[in-house]
């Protein structure tokens, strides 16, 4: 899947100590490439937009996901991580946002590309129980892909192109796409 700018470039990607984390590291980096291309689709204009009054606004959303992003790699995965207090941009803007969710993610995907076995299958607090940190890191990004949602879902509200994430959206498509759309589609393979 390609964007049409990607805030985390392929070669900006390390490789895993082990092989078999490597899908880490490339989930990490390709969702929140997603997420910067659903932001994308906002202008600031839009940031206090909220589509009924028990909502969040897109800023609001935008924030979270910065601030969540950060007690989960921090609290939970025990990733090294800045202070809560320097989390948010100075700059309350789409693009600001957007650039500082790609900046915390670099340093994050250098530090999961380290881990062996023994770190991702070690037992740490989340919340009120124990998890792996393996099926910590897979709520963390199930967590990512629902706020993207609600605010791909905010686009479309707004009238507003709705990227491609997974396979092309009404919006945008590519020759070759082959979304499964049909039945005879659903049965290849």
């Amino acid at each position: 899947m390609t964007y049409s700018q990607s805030a985390i470039q392929e070669s900006q990607v390390p490789r895993a100590a082990q092989a078999r984390w490597q899908h880490t590291v490339d989930t990490y980096a390709s969702e929140i490439n997603k997420v910067c291309a659903a932001w994308d689709g906002f202008r600031d204009a839009d940031l206090d937009f909220r589509p009924h009054p028990k909502s969040a606004t897109v800023r609001e959303i935008m924030r979270h996901e910065l601030l969540s992003e950060r007690r989960f790699f921090g609290e939970f995965l025990h990733a090294p991580e800045p202070p809560a207090g320097e989390v948010l941009p100075a700059e309350g803007s789409v693009a600001a946002f957007a650039a500082r969710l790609a900046e915390m993610a670099r340093p994050r995907l250098e530090f999961l590309a380290q881990q062996d076995d023994s770190w991702w299958l070690a037992q740490r607090p989340f919340f009120d129980v124990n998890r792996e940190r393996i099926w910590i890191f897979w709520r963390r990004i199930l967590h990512t892909a629902h706020h993207r949602t609600q605010l791909t879902v905010y686009l479309r509200l707004l009238d507003k192109p709705v990227p491609a994430i997974y396979g092309p959206s009404a919006d945008r498509s590519w020759g070759d796409a082959d979304p499964t759309a049909t039945v005879e589609a659903a049965g290849r393979g």
